[in-house]
């Protein structure tokens, strides 16, 4: 994982983890017992993924800011169920101190 440079880095990044989500949602539909691993925090971290990215392409998204991005608080606790925790966390990052 690379330190974004530029806003569209960046941004991509946060595309980036969107679809990792999306992957991870379609691999454990198949496995039911794989599901139940990932229900307590898959759709709010979708829910706040795909957030930041509207705001960050709706023009309303500012940085760097003082505080953590809300879903730094699902890594907190999910975080060693969450395989593309590290891009979460440069996305946070980036949050907490720009490029």
């Amino acid at each position: 994982m690379f330190q974004p440079k530029t806003l569209d880095e960046y941004i991509d990044l946060v595309h980036q983890a969107i679809y990792e989500v999306d992957e991870l949602r379609a691999c454990i539909e198949d496995d039911p017992e794989e599901m139940e691993r990932y229900v307590p925090f898959l759709d709010q971290l979708d829910v706040q993924l795909r957030g930041l990215y509207a705001e960050m392409t709706g023009g309303s998204y500012t940085f760097p800011a003082s505080t953590d991005l809300p879903f730094m608080a699902i890594v907190a606790q999910w975080g060693r169920d969450i395989p593309f925790r590290q891009l979460l966390q440069i996305i946070n990052t980036t949050h907490r101190n720009g490029f």
